[in-house]
């Protein structure tokens, strides 16, 4: 498990920006349950905790400057 900074990458920040609305009103009208809060639990458990732990343990470059 990391602590600290994370590490910044561009490429998965301009992926994360650009792959967006258009594929997410898709998986909602083909799921009604998807984004919804607590399906990440119920789908993959580990995986949910482990992110819930990385987020608390780490910080963005960019959240220095706020």
């Amino acid at each position: 498990m990391k602590f600290g900074m994370r590490t910044p990458s561009l490429k998965k920040s301009i992926k994360a920006r650009t792959t967006g609305k258009l594929k997410r009103s898709i998986k909602k009208a083909i799921n009604p349950l998807y984004g919804k809060k607590g399906m990440g639990m119920i789908k993959n458990p580990k995986k949910a905790i482990y992110n819930k732990v990385y987020k608390k343990t780490t910080f963005s470059f960019f959240d220095l400057f706020k």
